[in-house]
Protein backbone atom coordinates (compact mmCIF):
# COMPACT_ATOMS: atom_id res chain seq x y z
CA UNK A 1 0.00 0.00 0.00
CA UNK A 2 1.47 3.43 -0.83
CA UNK A 3 1.62 6.07 1.46
CA UNK A 4 0.11 9.70 0.86
CA UNK A 5 2.30 11.73 -0.71
CA UNK A 6 2.44 15.42 1.21
CA UNK A 7 3.11 18.71 -0.84
CA UNK A 8 4.20 21.92 0.51
CA UNK A 9 4.87 25.79 -0.57
CA UNK A 10 6.30 28.11 1.50
CA UNK A 11 5.36 31.61 1.94
CA UNK A 12 8.02 34.12 3.79
CA UNK A 13 6.47 37.53 4.43
CA UNK A 14 9.05 40.34 3.76
CA UNK A 15 8.61 43.94 5.86
CA UNK A 16 9.58 47.33 3.88
CA UNK A 17 13.89 46.55 4.36
CA UNK A 18 13.12 43.13 2.73
CA UNK A 19 13.99 40.71 6.05
CA UNK A 20 11.61 38.14 6.82
CA UNK A 21 8.19 38.97 9.03
CA UNK A 22 6.40 35.75 9.17
CA UNK A 23 6.72 32.43 7.41
CA UNK A 24 3.44 30.40 5.82
CA UNK A 25 3.93 27.13 5.14
CA UNK A 26 1.24 25.32 3.38
CA UNK A 27 0.72 21.28 3.01
CA UNK A 28 -1.32 19.83 1.48
CA UNK A 29 -2.10 15.69 1.63
CA UNK A 30 -5.56 13.72 -0.47
CA UNK A 31 -8.39 12.47 1.98
CA UNK A 32 -8.39 8.96 2.58
CA UNK A 33 -10.16 7.08 -0.20
CA UNK A 34 -14.02 7.10 -0.03
CA UNK A 35 -15.57 3.70 -0.11
CA UNK A 36 -16.92 4.38 -3.93
CA UNK A 37 -13.29 5.08 -5.10
CA UNK A 38 -12.82 9.04 -4.86
CA UNK A 39 -9.89 9.84 -4.16
CA UNK A 40 -9.72 13.20 -5.95
CA UNK A 41 -10.43 15.28 -2.71
CA UNK A 42 -7.42 16.91 -1.05
CA UNK A 43 -7.13 18.87 2.59
CA UNK A 44 -4.63 21.78 3.42
CA UNK A 45 -3.01 23.31 6.27
CA UNK A 46 -1.30 26.68 6.70
CA UNK A 47 1.40 26.57 9.77
CA UNK A 48 1.78 29.98 10.58
CA UNK A 49 5.67 31.06 12.19
CA UNK A 50 5.43 34.69 12.97
CA UNK A 51 9.16 35.48 14.13
CA UNK A 52 7.49 38.46 16.14
CA UNK A 53 5.83 35.93 18.52
CA UNK A 54 8.49 34.21 19.09
CA UNK A 55 9.46 37.52 21.24
CA UNK A 56 7.43 37.88 24.63
CA UNK A 57 4.96 40.63 24.58
CA UNK A 58 6.29 42.27 27.95
CA UNK A 59 9.86 41.86 26.76
CA UNK A 60 12.40 44.64 25.73
CA UNK A 61 12.50 43.69 22.42
CA UNK A 62 9.17 43.86 21.72
CA UNK A 63 8.78 47.48 23.64
CA UNK A 64 11.69 48.74 21.22
CA UNK A 65 9.66 47.27 18.39
CA UNK A 66 7.03 48.99 19.18
CA UNK A 67 8.57 52.41 19.95
CA UNK A 68 10.22 52.21 16.36
CA UNK A 69 7.20 51.89 14.50
CA UNK A 70 5.52 54.81 16.30
CA UNK A 71 8.26 56.95 16.48
CA UNK A 72 10.51 56.20 13.33
CA UNK A 73 9.84 56.14 9.81
CA UNK A 74 9.03 52.85 7.93
CA UNK A 75 12.01 50.67 7.42
CA UNK A 76 14.41 52.84 9.33
CA UNK A 77 17.00 52.86 9.56
CA UNK A 78 17.55 51.92 5.73
CA UNK A 79 14.16 54.50 5.00
CA UNK A 80 16.28 57.59 6.19
CA UNK A 81 19.93 59.18 5.53
CA UNK A 82 22.80 58.27 7.85
CA UNK A 83 22.62 61.43 9.80
CA UNK A 84 18.89 61.10 10.59
CA UNK A 85 19.83 59.34 14.10
CA UNK A 86 22.51 62.09 15.53
CA UNK A 87 19.73 64.86 14.36
CA UNK A 88 16.88 63.57 15.93
CA UNK A 89 18.63 62.69 19.34
CA UNK A 90 20.00 66.37 19.74
CA UNK A 91 16.80 67.73 18.44
CA UNK A 92 14.54 65.71 20.82
CA UNK A 93 17.10 66.41 23.64
CA UNK A 94 16.78 70.32 22.44
CA UNK A 95 12.77 70.06 22.73
CA UNK A 96 12.89 68.98 26.16
CA UNK A 97 14.64 71.60 27.28
CA UNK A 98 12.98 74.19 24.94
CA UNK A 99 9.08 72.95 26.47
CA UNK A 100 10.36 73.72 30.09
CA UNK A 101 11.77 76.77 29.12
CA UNK A 102 8.39 77.78 27.25
CA UNK A 103 6.26 76.94 30.56
CA UNK A 104 8.05 78.99 32.72
CA UNK A 105 7.86 81.89 30.17
CA UNK A 106 4.33 81.57 29.63
CA UNK A 107 3.91 81.73 33.42
CA UNK A 108 5.59 85.43 33.33
CA UNK A 109 3.16 85.73 30.26
CA UNK A 110 0.20 85.16 32.38
CA UNK A 111 1.44 86.99 34.80
CA UNK A 112 2.05 90.43 32.70
CA UNK A 113 -1.23 89.86 31.37
CA UNK A 114 -2.90 90.60 34.79
CA UNK A 115 -3.48 86.63 35.81
CA UNK A 116 -3.74 86.71 39.82
CA UNK A 117 -4.32 90.70 39.90
CA UNK A 118 -7.75 91.79 40.99
CA UNK A 119 -7.30 95.02 39.10
CA UNK A 120 -6.54 93.25 35.65
CA UNK A 121 -9.01 93.87 33.07
CA UNK A 122 -9.86 91.32 30.56
CA UNK A 123 -10.76 93.29 27.80
CA UNK A 124 -7.01 94.69 28.36
CA UNK A 125 -5.71 91.35 28.35
CA UNK A 126 -7.65 90.38 25.06
CA UNK A 127 -6.31 93.65 23.35
CA UNK A 128 -3.34 92.89 24.26
CA UNK A 129 -3.55 89.34 22.65
CA UNK A 130 -5.04 91.10 19.23
CA UNK A 131 -2.39 93.26 19.35
CA UNK A 132 0.72 90.38 19.79
CA UNK A 133 -1.18 88.42 16.96
CA UNK A 134 -1.44 91.30 14.81
CA UNK A 135 2.63 92.02 15.05
CA UNK A 136 3.36 88.28 14.76
CA UNK A 137 0.70 87.72 11.16
CA UNK A 138 2.45 90.78 9.94
CA UNK A 139 6.22 89.54 10.51
CA UNK A 140 5.13 86.36 9.11
CA UNK A 141 4.52 87.76 5.51
CA UNK A 142 7.57 90.24 5.46
CA UNK A 143 10.23 87.63 6.77
CA UNK A 144 8.86 85.17 4.62
CA UNK A 145 8.80 87.64 1.48
CA UNK A 146 12.43 88.57 2.56
CA UNK A 147 14.32 85.43 3.88
CA UNK A 148 11.56 82.69 1.37
CA UNK A 149 14.24 82.01 -1.29
CA UNK A 150 17.53 81.64 0.99
CA UNK A 151 15.20 78.96 3.11
CA UNK A 152 16.31 76.41 1.21
CA UNK A 153 20.07 76.73 0.28
CA UNK A 154 20.83 77.67 4.29
CA UNK A 155 18.57 75.52 6.15
CA UNK A 156 21.12 74.34 8.78
CA UNK A 157 21.37 78.24 9.61
CA UNK A 158 17.93 78.82 9.47
CA UNK A 159 17.06 76.18 11.44
CA UNK A 160 19.37 77.22 14.29
CA UNK A 161 18.61 80.69 13.41
CA UNK A 162 14.66 79.85 14.47
CA UNK A 163 15.76 78.53 18.04
CA UNK A 164 17.56 81.90 18.52
CA UNK A 165 14.80 83.76 17.99
CA UNK A 166 12.14 81.41 20.21
CA UNK A 167 14.78 82.00 23.07
CA UNK A 168 14.97 85.24 22.88
CA UNK A 169 11.28 85.39 22.47
CA UNK A 170 11.08 83.82 26.01
CA UNK A 171 13.41 86.24 27.67
CA UNK A 172 10.89 89.07 26.56
CA UNK A 173 8.39 87.03 28.05
CA UNK A 174 9.91 86.72 31.21
CA UNK A 175 10.92 90.05 31.43
CA UNK A 176 7.40 91.76 30.59
CA UNK A 177 5.86 91.26 34.32
CA UNK A 178 8.78 93.18 35.24
CA UNK A 179 8.12 96.11 32.93
CA UNK A 180 5.49 98.82 34.24
CA UNK A 181 2.18 98.06 32.56
CA UNK A 182 1.61 100.40 29.34
CA UNK A 183 3.29 100.88 26.67
CA UNK A 184 6.51 99.60 27.69
CA UNK A 185 4.89 96.25 28.71
CA UNK A 186 2.89 95.89 25.22
CA UNK A 187 6.47 96.38 23.13
CA UNK A 188 8.00 93.81 24.31
CA UNK A 189 5.27 91.27 24.46
CA UNK A 190 4.84 92.38 20.56
CA UNK A 191 8.48 92.38 20.09
CA UNK A 192 8.14 88.58 21.49
CA UNK A 193 5.24 87.72 19.09
CA UNK A 194 7.48 88.96 16.53
CA UNK A 195 10.32 86.98 16.98
CA UNK A 196 8.21 83.59 17.69
CA UNK A 197 6.86 84.22 14.12
CA UNK A 198 9.87 85.00 12.62
CA UNK A 199 11.04 81.74 14.19
CA UNK A 200 7.71 79.95 12.46
CA UNK A 201 9.25 80.59 9.39
CA UNK A 202 12.30 80.06 9.62
CA UNK A 203 11.63 76.70 11.94
CA UNK A 204 8.91 75.19 9.41
CA UNK A 205 10.42 75.68 6.25
CA UNK A 206 14.20 74.70 7.23
CA UNK A 207 12.70 71.89 8.81
CA UNK A 208 10.90 70.85 5.65
CA UNK A 209 14.13 70.66 3.90
CA UNK A 210 16.13 68.85 6.01
CA UNK A 211 13.41 66.35 6.08
CA UNK A 212 13.43 66.26 2.10
CA UNK A 213 17.23 65.47 2.83
CA UNK A 214 16.36 62.99 5.31
CA UNK A 215 13.86 60.90 3.27
CA UNK A 216 15.15 58.29 1.02
CA UNK A 217 12.12 56.02 -0.44
CA UNK A 218 9.97 58.99 -1.11
CA UNK A 219 8.28 59.00 2.64
CA UNK A 220 8.72 62.88 3.17
CA UNK A 221 4.94 62.88 4.85
CA UNK A 222 5.77 60.42 6.99
CA UNK A 223 9.38 61.60 8.09
CA UNK A 224 7.17 64.83 8.62
CA UNK A 225 4.99 63.25 11.34
CA UNK A 226 7.51 60.78 13.03
CA UNK A 227 9.31 63.88 13.38
CA UNK A 228 5.94 65.36 14.70
CA UNK A 229 5.23 62.58 17.32
CA UNK A 230 8.78 62.57 18.34
CA UNK A 231 8.62 66.19 19.51
CA UNK A 232 4.83 65.64 20.78
CA UNK A 233 5.86 63.26 23.12
CA UNK A 234 9.42 64.86 24.37
CA UNK A 235 7.07 68.23 25.09
CA UNK A 236 4.89 66.45 26.91
CA UNK A 237 7.60 64.68 29.09
CA UNK A 238 8.96 68.02 30.09
CA UNK A 239 5.35 69.20 30.83
CA UNK A 240 4.64 65.84 33.15
CA UNK A 241 7.96 67.27 34.76
CA UNK A 242 6.42 70.24 35.81
CA UNK A 243 3.11 68.85 36.87
CA UNK A 244 4.08 66.73 38.91
CA UNK A 245 6.04 68.29 41.47
CA UNK A 246 3.33 70.42 41.41
CA UNK A 247 0.79 67.74 41.97
CA UNK A 248 2.74 66.75 44.86
CA UNK A 249 3.55 70.21 46.59
CA UNK A 250 -0.26 70.76 46.48
CA UNK A 251 -0.71 66.86 48.26
CA UNK A 252 1.84 68.05 51.03
CA UNK A 253 -0.41 69.08 53.34
CA UNK A 254 -2.32 65.93 53.17
CA UNK A 255 0.66 62.91 52.39
CA UNK A 256 3.16 65.13 54.32
CA UNK A 257 5.51 64.34 51.32
CA UNK A 258 8.18 66.59 50.34
CA UNK A 259 8.93 65.05 47.38
CA UNK A 260 9.04 68.17 44.94
CA UNK A 261 8.43 70.89 46.85
CA UNK A 262 12.38 71.25 46.71
CA UNK A 263 12.05 72.08 43.30
CA UNK A 264 9.13 74.01 43.11
CA UNK A 265 9.74 76.43 46.25
CA UNK A 266 13.05 77.65 44.36
CA UNK A 267 11.49 78.05 40.64
CA UNK A 268 8.98 80.36 42.13
CA UNK A 269 11.00 83.16 42.93
CA UNK A 270 12.48 85.74 40.12
CA UNK A 271 16.54 84.58 40.68
CA UNK A 272 15.71 81.19 40.53
CA UNK A 273 13.41 81.48 37.34
CA UNK A 274 16.26 83.17 35.81
CA UNK A 275 18.44 81.10 36.68
CA UNK A 276 17.06 77.77 35.08
CA UNK A 277 16.05 79.98 32.51
CA UNK A 278 18.99 80.62 31.36
CA UNK A 279 21.00 77.47 32.05
CA UNK A 280 17.87 75.62 29.90
CA UNK A 281 18.20 78.32 27.24
CA UNK A 282 22.32 77.79 26.87
CA UNK A 283 21.36 74.20 26.54
CA UNK A 284 18.68 74.25 23.80
CA UNK A 285 20.98 75.94 21.90
CA UNK A 286 23.72 74.28 22.23
CA UNK A 287 22.26 71.01 21.79
CA UNK A 288 20.45 72.87 18.33
CA UNK A 289 23.83 73.85 17.60
CA UNK A 290 25.06 69.95 17.62
CA UNK A 291 21.89 69.17 16.00
CA UNK A 292 22.42 71.28 12.74
CA UNK A 293 26.45 70.37 13.22
CA UNK A 294 25.21 66.59 12.50
CA UNK A 295 23.00 67.21 9.25
CA UNK A 296 25.31 66.00 5.90
CA UNK A 297 23.14 67.98 3.27
CA UNK A 298 23.87 66.66 0.07
CA UNK A 299 23.68 70.12 -2.13
CA UNK A 300 26.25 72.80 -3.04
CA UNK A 301 25.04 75.86 -1.70
CA UNK A 302 27.61 79.29 -1.68
CA UNK A 303 29.55 78.05 1.56
CA UNK A 304 29.57 74.28 0.39
CA UNK A 305 30.49 75.04 -3.37
CA UNK A 306 33.57 77.59 -2.02
CA UNK A 307 35.14 74.61 0.08
CA UNK A 308 34.69 71.87 -2.50
CA UNK A 309 36.06 73.70 -5.44
CA UNK A 310 39.16 75.10 -3.33
CA UNK A 311 39.97 71.52 -2.07
CA UNK A 312 39.89 70.53 -6.15
CA UNK A 313 41.96 73.80 -7.70
CA UNK A 314 44.74 72.80 -4.75
CA UNK A 315 44.47 69.56 -5.68
CA UNK A 316 44.75 69.64 -9.26
CA UNK A 317 48.48 69.39 -10.76
CA UNK A 318 47.31 71.64 -13.61
CA UNK A 319 46.42 74.47 -11.31
CA UNK A 320 49.05 77.36 -10.13
CA UNK A 321 48.35 80.64 -9.29
CA UNK A 322 51.50 81.73 -11.47
CA UNK A 323 50.08 80.37 -14.53
CA UNK A 324 47.82 82.72 -15.17
CA UNK A 325 50.10 85.45 -16.22
CA UNK A 326 50.96 86.39 -19.65
CA UNK A 327 52.79 83.47 -20.62
CA UNK A 328 49.76 81.24 -19.60
CA UNK A 329 49.58 78.27 -22.52
CA UNK A 330 46.41 78.21 -24.31
CA UNK A 331 46.88 74.83 -26.44
CA UNK A 332 48.58 71.53 -26.45
CA UNK A 333 47.37 70.91 -22.69
CA UNK A 334 44.62 68.20 -23.55
CA UNK A 335 46.77 65.65 -22.42
CA UNK A 336 48.53 66.44 -19.53
CA UNK A 337 44.79 66.83 -18.31
CA UNK A 338 43.63 63.52 -19.06
CA UNK A 339 46.53 62.24 -16.26
CA UNK A 340 45.85 64.31 -13.62
CA UNK A 341 41.91 63.78 -12.69
CA UNK A 342 42.63 60.48 -10.15
CA UNK A 343 44.71 63.11 -8.29
CA UNK A 344 41.47 65.50 -7.26
CA UNK A 345 40.76 65.87 -4.24
CA UNK A 346 36.81 65.33 -4.39
CA UNK A 347 35.42 66.04 -0.63
CA UNK A 348 32.70 64.07 0.38
CA UNK A 349 29.28 65.78 2.27
CA UNK A 350 30.18 64.21 5.48
CA UNK A 351 33.77 65.78 4.95
CA UNK A 352 32.57 69.39 4.05
CA UNK A 353 30.12 69.29 7.00
CA UNK A 354 33.17 69.11 9.42
CA UNK A 355 34.23 72.10 7.71
CA UNK A 356 31.72 74.12 7.21
CA UNK A 357 29.81 76.95 9.75
CA UNK A 358 26.43 77.38 10.71
CA UNK A 359 26.40 81.27 10.35
CA UNK A 360 28.33 82.73 7.00
CA UNK A 361 27.58 85.70 5.40
CA UNK A 362 25.51 85.25 2.39
CA UNK A 363 27.73 85.38 -1.28
CA UNK A 364 31.19 85.23 0.61
CA UNK A 365 34.18 83.86 -1.77
CA UNK A 366 36.25 81.94 0.53
CA UNK A 367 39.37 80.08 -0.58
CA UNK A 368 39.60 76.96 2.36
CA UNK A 369 43.38 75.76 1.76
CA UNK A 370 43.68 71.62 2.58
CA UNK A 371 47.48 72.84 2.64
CA UNK A 372 46.87 73.12 6.50
CA UNK A 373 45.18 71.15 9.42
CA UNK A 374 43.29 72.53 10.00
CA UNK A 375 42.12 73.79 6.96
CA UNK A 376 42.84 77.81 6.62
CA UNK A 377 39.92 80.08 5.00
CA UNK A 378 41.24 82.78 3.20
CA UNK A 379 38.40 85.66 2.58
CA UNK A 380 38.46 86.90 -0.91
CA UNK A 381 35.41 88.89 -1.20
CA UNK A 382 31.54 88.61 -2.57
CA UNK A 383 29.96 87.22 -4.74
CA UNK A 384 25.74 87.49 -6.36
CA UNK A 385 24.61 84.99 -8.77
CA UNK A 386 21.54 85.46 -10.76
CA UNK A 387 21.62 89.18 -10.52
CA UNK A 388 19.77 91.65 -12.60
CA UNK A 389 21.53 93.49 -15.34
CA UNK A 390 21.17 96.44 -13.35
CA UNK A 391 22.99 95.42 -10.66
CA UNK A 392 25.52 93.88 -12.82
CA UNK A 393 26.17 97.36 -13.99
CA UNK A 394 25.83 99.50 -11.10
CA UNK A 395 28.88 98.61 -9.29
CA UNK A 396 31.17 100.34 -12.15
CA UNK A 397 29.50 102.83 -12.92
CA UNK A 398 29.70 106.70 -12.14
CA UNK A 399 26.57 108.13 -13.11
CA UNK A 400 22.98 106.88 -13.06
CA UNK A 401 19.98 108.42 -13.82
CA UNK A 402 15.87 107.87 -14.53
CA UNK A 403 16.77 106.04 -17.93
CA UNK A 404 20.57 105.62 -18.24
CA UNK A 405 23.03 104.34 -17.17
CA UNK A 406 27.00 104.94 -17.37
CA UNK A 407 29.28 102.21 -16.91
CA UNK A 408 33.18 101.70 -17.46
CA UNK A 409 32.86 97.89 -17.81
CA UNK A 410 33.76 96.65 -21.50
CA UNK A 411 30.70 95.04 -22.00
CA UNK A 412 31.50 93.90 -25.88
CA UNK A 413 34.75 91.96 -24.65
CA UNK A 414 32.80 90.53 -21.95
CA UNK A 415 29.94 89.46 -24.26
CA UNK A 416 32.61 88.40 -26.35
CA UNK A 417 34.58 86.07 -23.71
CA UNK A 418 31.25 84.22 -22.44
CA UNK A 419 29.87 84.12 -26.02
CA UNK A 420 29.36 80.46 -25.75
CA UNK A 421 28.61 80.20 -22.02
CA UNK A 422 25.44 80.31 -20.11
CA UNK A 423 26.42 83.28 -17.65
CA UNK A 424 28.45 86.66 -17.68
CA UNK A 425 31.21 87.32 -15.11
CA UNK A 426 32.51 90.88 -13.58
CA UNK A 427 34.66 91.47 -11.06
CA UNK A 428 36.04 95.13 -9.30
CA UNK A 429 38.37 95.91 -6.04
CA UNK A 430 36.79 97.47 -3.35
CA UNK A 431 39.39 98.28 -0.47
CA UNK A 432 41.48 95.08 -1.61
CA UNK A 433 38.37 93.27 -1.46
CA UNK A 434 36.75 91.79 -4.60
CA UNK A 435 33.04 91.83 -5.52
CA UNK A 436 31.89 89.38 -8.28
CA UNK A 437 28.62 89.71 -10.29
CA UNK A 438 27.28 86.74 -12.22
CA UNK A 439 24.51 87.14 -14.78
CA UNK A 440 22.51 84.40 -15.76
CA UNK A 441 21.45 83.89 -19.32
CA UNK A 442 18.42 82.17 -19.73
CA UNK A 443 19.66 79.25 -21.20
CA UNK A 444 21.52 78.27 -18.06
CA UNK A 445 21.00 75.13 -15.41
CA UNK A 446 22.28 73.52 -12.31
CA UNK A 447 25.85 73.16 -14.02
CA UNK A 448 26.25 76.25 -15.38
CA UNK A 449 26.20 78.10 -11.81
CA UNK A 450 28.00 75.73 -10.49
CA UNK A 451 30.75 76.99 -13.46
CA UNK A 452 29.86 80.41 -12.88
CA UNK A 453 30.80 80.02 -9.38
CA UNK A 454 33.61 78.39 -9.41
CA UNK A 455 34.75 80.67 -11.79
CA UNK A 456 34.19 83.60 -9.56
CA UNK A 457 36.19 82.47 -6.72
CA UNK A 458 39.36 80.80 -9.15
CA UNK A 459 39.54 84.44 -10.75
CA UNK A 460 38.89 86.29 -7.05
CA UNK A 461 41.48 84.12 -6.03
CA UNK A 462 44.25 84.84 -8.65
CA UNK A 463 43.55 88.72 -8.21
CA UNK A 464 44.02 88.27 -4.70
CA UNK A 465 47.51 87.58 -5.34
CA UNK A 466 49.98 90.43 -5.63
CA UNK A 467 51.89 90.62 -8.58
CA UNK A 468 55.44 92.27 -9.86
CA UNK A 469 52.70 94.54 -11.42
CA UNK A 470 50.81 95.54 -8.23
CA UNK A 471 49.31 98.95 -9.63
CA UNK A 472 48.03 97.05 -12.77
CA UNK A 473 46.04 94.68 -10.51
CA UNK A 474 42.89 96.81 -10.25
CA UNK A 475 43.18 97.49 -13.72
CA UNK A 476 40.17 96.89 -15.68
CA UNK A 477 42.01 95.23 -18.74
CA UNK A 478 43.92 93.51 -15.97
CA UNK A 479 41.53 92.40 -14.70
CA UNK A 480 39.34 90.65 -17.63
CA UNK A 481 42.51 89.16 -18.75
CA UNK A 482 42.42 87.08 -15.60
CA UNK A 483 37.96 86.19 -16.32
CA UNK A 484 39.42 85.28 -19.88
CA UNK A 485 42.58 82.81 -18.83
CA UNK A 486 40.49 81.30 -15.73
CA UNK A 487 37.82 80.54 -18.08
CA UNK A 488 39.49 79.03 -20.86
CA UNK A 489 41.59 77.23 -18.13
CA UNK A 490 38.21 75.58 -16.39
CA UNK A 491 37.29 75.10 -20.22
CA UNK A 492 40.05 72.68 -21.07
CA UNK A 493 39.21 69.14 -22.13
CA UNK A 494 35.89 70.04 -20.40
CA UNK A 495 37.72 70.28 -16.87
CA UNK A 496 35.07 72.09 -15.12
CA UNK A 497 32.45 69.38 -16.25
CA UNK A 498 34.82 66.86 -15.03
CA UNK A 499 34.76 68.24 -11.65
CA UNK A 500 31.17 68.27 -11.63
CA UNK A 501 30.43 64.81 -12.19
CA UNK A 502 33.84 63.73 -9.44
CA UNK A 503 31.76 65.74 -7.03
CA UNK A 504 28.33 63.73 -8.01
CA UNK A 505 30.46 60.32 -7.61
CA UNK A 506 31.25 61.50 -4.06
CA UNK A 507 28.06 61.47 -2.94
CA UNK A 508 27.12 65.55 -4.13
CA UNK A 509 23.51 66.28 -5.40
CA UNK A 510 24.86 68.32 -8.76
CA UNK A 511 20.91 68.38 -9.82
CA UNK A 512 19.67 70.54 -7.21
CA UNK A 513 20.45 74.29 -7.58
CA UNK A 514 21.40 75.91 -3.73
CA UNK A 515 23.83 78.97 -4.87
CA UNK A 516 20.61 81.32 -5.47
CA UNK A 517 19.49 82.94 -2.71
CA UNK A 518 17.48 85.71 -3.78
CA UNK A 519 14.76 86.38 -6.37
CA UNK A 520 16.73 85.08 -9.25
CA UNK A 521 16.94 86.91 -12.75
CA UNK A 522 17.36 85.43 -16.10
CA UNK A 523 19.25 87.65 -19.40
CA UNK A 524 18.90 87.46 -23.02
CA UNK A 525 21.79 88.24 -24.78
CA UNK A 526 21.40 89.72 -28.26
CA UNK A 527 24.88 90.55 -29.34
Amino acid sequence: MASDSVNHITFTEVDETNHPAATYIYSESPLPTTSQGDASKTSGRIDVMNLSSSISSWSLASLLNLLTDVFLPAGYPHSVSDDYAPYQIFDSLQAFSSSIAGLLSSRAVLQGVGVGNANASPTSALLLHILQDSSGRVATILFAHRVGTALEPECKMYRLTADVFNDVAMVLDCLSPMVPAGVGRVAVLSTASVLRAMCGVAGGSSKASLSAHFSRWGNLAEVNAKDSSQETIISLIGMLVCFVPNCLYALQSLTKMQVGSFVVSRVTSYVATWIVLILLLTLHLALNYAAVRSVQMTSLNKQRANIVFSALFDSDPGFTIDGFDSNYPTEGREKEIEHVQAKWCTLSPAEVAKRERIFEMDGRLKWTSTAFYPPRAHKLGFCRIGISVQEFLISSSSHMSSTSLKTYLPIFRLTSIFKEESYILALHCVNRTWHAGIILKNTSNIETQLKAWAHALLAARVLSIPTSESETQTDTAYIIDVISKTLRFLNENDRCSRYILALAHAGWDVSVGALETRSRRRVICDN
